[in-house]
């Protein structure tokens, strides 16, 4: 019997999970959380800028596997085999030559354009507008297998932005590489940038690599785009890898570390949702959702049978990117989960404001009541949204707070609600943005039928998809259709521990893996047919009042 580690970097946090490779048992799991993240520091959310260092990562990645271990039976960590890793994305770094992130180094420790740049941060709006015309007007459309629309949450585009934005870093930086490339480069001890493995995941989808290019870009184009990028791409990689390939093995350093054998193989890195589509056994025009603060929708499809078609206006479309052998192509939305969290932190301002600079109870009354009301707000409005009909409130909103993501990107878009009027109270409000944020899932089924791909089934993932059943039976009834929930509450590091297993030998290919390891699902949300009746009448309006706001950016 013989195990693996998953290794599942979120926006907040690393989990790690530990898997038997025979039947796909989860044996324990641990997650720590990124302290540096937690105190909100080097991120500036006014300007849209998220950074993450490095340190956050490599600390709260050795804890975590340690607890998992300890959590485990003992002697269990002799039997470990194979680690993968996924991380958010696109989140890029600047490096030496070694593949060393500048933040790790004194002089570059706090500056934030040395550190990771998170999926998030959409400071470079201007230089994905500038790559977008570039792309139009070059003799080749760089762009066309990644939607035709390039967006401020990828690769290029915020390199672009670090290198105007600070002379320093971009004097001192070889290369730039990706978080889920980086972490495995560290565990297996590369010691050289140019022998990292990168991920064809991350480098098709966000990077412009593609197998009918002959990789990347020339140099010659990014050179028109602007100067300040000359040669880069000669620094960066023309070959790439899924994630059923190893990386390596673990080093020496990182055994003792962990507490675990040189002999344990190291895969291929890949996004989260990617191989959190494969964790939730993603078939053929299913589309998988997974969806926690953002969402990534994911769907595989035969390579013969899409042949040419190029899908408009999505993140992109990448042979392998998913399941090895097939055409792998992901849409997603800027802002999911994160519209809750917005919604309910506008809520618990005035608590904080109030409550938290009260004088008559005492610090700690004052903490556990703060947490304790922080903890009540999104049960509550789902409580009393639920009991309200579509068609009571009159408000609709649009789920534009972090921009579009799909269809065709655009990240200076703005959210907005209308109809409001002295009736319009919170669990209407929040009803009218679960509303929302459903009405831009329907907006991306729509976009890949209109662009010939069909859509078979829907498959629900992630935190949001296990936790509110309010907000899935919405999401059914707006796409009406059924949407099957996974049954691990963990998908992204129960798919990484399937590439895991496959990299180590212990199967053959992944869909193998994913037919031994896969949990199944525990429960399948069917339409109601008169809520999706009311829903497509509003799903108009919120398609108008989209069209407005676009208009007038």
């Amino acid at each position: 019997m013989s195990y693996v580690i998953g290794l599942d970097y979120g926006t907040d946090s690393v989990r790690a999970l530990i898997v038997n490779t025979r039947n796909g048992k989860e044996i324990s799991t641990a997650v720590e959380y990124y302290p540096r993240w937690k105190k909100g520091k080097y991120c500036d959310p006014s300007k849209n800028q998220f950074r993450q260092h490095p340190l956050d990562y490599v600390e709260c990645l050795e804890k975590a596997v340690k607890k998992a271990i300890r959590a485990a039976p003992q002697g269990i960590a002799k039997k470990i085999k194979g680690i993968a890793v996924d991380t958010t994305g696109s989140t890029p770094v600047a490096v030496d030559r070694k593949g060393i992130p500048l933040a790790l180094k004194p002089r570059f420790a706090e500056n934030p354009n040395a550190m990771f740049v998170l999926w998030k941060d959409h400071t470079a709006i201007q230089e994905a507008a500038a790559i977008n015309a570039h792309c139009k007007n070059w003799k080749i459309d760089y762009s066309k297998y990644e939607g035709g629309v390039y967006s401020s949450e990828w690769f290029w585009a915020k390199i672009l932005k670090v290198l105007r934005s600070d002379a320093k870093v971009r004097r001192a930086a070889y290369s730039w590489v990706e978080h889920c490339d980086w972490i495995p480069f560290m565990l297996t001890g590369g010691k050289k940038v140019s022998n990292m493995k990168r991920s064809r995941c991350a480098a098709g989808h966000k990077a412009l690599w593609h197998e009918a290019f002959g990789g990347l870009p020339p140099n010659d184009f990014f050179v028109a785009l602007d100067p300040l990028l000359d040669g880069l791409v000669d620094r960066l990689f023309k070959e790439t890898y899924t994630s059923d390939i190893p990386a390596g093995k673990l080093s020496e350093e990182w055994a003792t570390r962990l507490g675990l054998s040189t002999e344990v193989v190291v895969a291929v890195g890949a996004f989260d949702a990617h191989m959190g589509a494969v964790g939730g056994e993603i078939e053929p025009y299913y589309l998988s959702k997974v969806m926690g603060t953002s969402t990534c929708d994911m769907l595989v499809a035969p390579t013969a049978e899409v042949g040419d078609k190029l899908v408009k206006g999505i993140c992109g479309q990448v042979d392998g990117s998913i399941l090895p052998g097939m055409l792998g192509l992901e849409a997603g939305q800027s802002a999911f989960g994160d519209v809750y969290a917005w919604f309910k932190n506008l809520l618990s301002w005035s608590l904080e404001e109030v409550i938290g600079k009260s004088k008559l109870i005492d610090r700690k009354t004052k903490k556990e009541l703060l947490q304790e009301a922080a903890d009540r707000i999104i049960p509550i409005l789902t409580k009393q949204a639920k009991n309200i009909d579509p068609s009571e409130s009159g408000l609709i909103a649009l789920d534009w707070l972090n921009g579009r993501r799909t269809p065709d990107a655009n990240q200076a878009l703005k959210g907005a609600i209308i109809g409001l009027n002295l009736g319009s109270d919170a669990p209407k409000i929040f009803r009218a943005l679960v509303e929302a944020t459903c009405f831009g899932a329907r907006k991306i089924v729509e976009r890949f039928q209109e662009e010939g791909i069909p859509i078979k089934g829907i498959i629900g993932l992630g935190g949001v998809a296990k936790k509110s059943p309010f907000i899935m039976q919405t999401m059914a009834d707006v796409l009406d259709r059924p949407i099957k929930i996974a049954k691990s509450e963990q998908t992204c590091a129960l798919g990484a521990a399937m590439f895991a297993a496959t990299a180590a030998g212990m199967y053959e290919d992944v869909s193998d893996a994913m037919n031994k390891m896969g949990a199944g699902f525990d429960k399948i949300y069917q339409p109601d047919k008169v809520q999706a009746k009311m829903y497509n009448d509003l799903y108009k309006t919120y398609s108008e009042l989209g069209q407005i706001i676009e208009a007038n950016v």
